[in-house]
């Protein structure tokens, strides 16, 4: 869809993206190779023509489940969503169970003669587990954006026609309303910084042919990934630190220590013990009260008032399940199917409104990220990395 226009812009994707997403200075540890990678390879889902328009069918993601409980779940989601949560609980159960039977196995036989194969057995046994497990996250994501109708967008090359990326329907209105209101301004921020999309501008700007760098565009999309985990996991303690501090604040700090502590149980100890509560990860139910009175402000000024520690802290992914999530399925979404690789150099002709609908994406899918993890969490334990 050209809408008549006869000119075309080139949008410079910013590289300085905002200050609670810049991968280099804030995640030093986190590395997404896309550029001389090794061969890489995907199950990507049929489709009858990669000039055809990009469609939307089945769970139709850029991957599709590698591991007898990733394809299971897939097949639960699509022909049973009623007993999808009671199949991935059975199927974490089971890997949980796998994975420690072997490990204990491992430990029985430590210095016999069947030692080092129990130990490689083990060692197998936890890269299978990994793999199912990122598959089950990977479901929950989709589970998820299945809940507000919306697909995840397919390998890009499944949406050129015409020699044009353009990704049909928008969504956009479905995108944003997974997030509050003060998240959302925040989005739309995101959305203005990287690639200066305004909110009232008009049909012409927003379909206009645009040129941009499929390289830098993948890597705008991973940081608009681990940004939507960030906001889902700030928004989270903002907005626990608010009750605390409405409990301090009516029952008065020296009675309210066993409340404060039932409040982190129930929403969960990581999300408070990290950040302004403490500024380490270590926080005694005796230091809560000692909370900041100004609580009430919005979440943007909330977390510019982190300093550089508890802003890296609260935006690196907890897991190496959750970080290997982002870099296989920015492989997909971007990477040249035969080879898996992204090219450095390749420019894709698209339109603002579609730059926008994959940034949408992408902070929702850090969202649902974070849920995902969560969820596994409380079943099985995930790598730290």
């Amino acid at each position: 869809m050209d809408c008549g226009l006869s000119y075309t812009k080139k949008i410079t994707l910013h590289q300085s993206l905002p200050f609670m997403v810049k991968i280099k200075t804030l995640l030093p540890h986190t590395r997404f190779t896309f550029k001389n990678s090794p061969k890489r390879s995907f199950f990507i889902v049929s489709s009858s023509s990669s000039n055809s328009k990009c469609g939307f069918s089945g769970l139709n993601a850029p991957l599709e489940p590698t591991t007898l409980s990733g394809k299971l779940l897939s097949s639960v989601l699509l022909n049973d969503r009623k007993c999808f949560h009671v199949a991935v609980q059975k199927q974490l159960e089971q890997l949980a169970y796998d994975r420690d039977e072997a490990t204990a196995r491992m430990n029985l036989s430590f210095g016999s003669d069947e030692g080092l194969l129990h130990r490689r057995i083990a060692e197998l046994k936890e890269l299978e587990c990994q793999a199912a497990v990122e598959d089950i996250m990977y479901v929950l994501i989709s589970y998820k954006f299945s809940g507000i109708r919306v697909h995840l967008i397919p390998r890009l090359s499944k949406c050129m026609y015409n020699g044009r990326l353009e990704i049909w329907p928008c969504k956009d209105w479905e995108l944003e309303s997974i997030h509050s209101c003060e998240v959302l301004e925040m989005v739309r921020e995101h959305l203005t910084t990287v690639l200066g999309w305004k909110e009232k501008s008009n049909v012409a700007d927003n379909w206009a042919p645009t040129k941009v760098q499929k390289y830098q565009l993948c890597r705008v999309y991973a940081a608009s990934v681990l940004y939507g985990y960030f906001l889902k996991s700030a928004s989270l303690r903002h907005h626990l630190e608010q009750k605390l501090d409405h409990i301090n604040r009516d029952l008065g700090i020296a009675s309210s220590n066993q409340l404060l502590l039932s409040e982190m149980r129930s929403l969960g100890s990581d999300i408070v013990s990290f950040g302004r509560i403490s500024g380490t990860r270590s926080t005694s139910v005796g230091q809560l009260p000692l909370l900041r009175e100004k609580k009430q402000e919005k979440l943007k000024y909330y977390v510019m008032s982190f300093d550089p520690e508890t802003l890296q802290m609260c935006a690196k992914p907890k897991s190496k399940e959750t970080l290997n999530l982002i870099e296989k399925h920015s492989y997909a979404l971007f990477g040249d199917k035969k080879t898996g690789l992204v090219a450095s150099d390749e420019v894709i002709l698209t339109s603002l409104a579609s730059l926008k609908r994959v940034v949408l994406e992408a902070i929702a899918f850090g969202s649902f990220l974070w849920d995902a993890e969560e969820y596994v969490r409380t079943v099985y334990k995930l790598k730290e990395d």
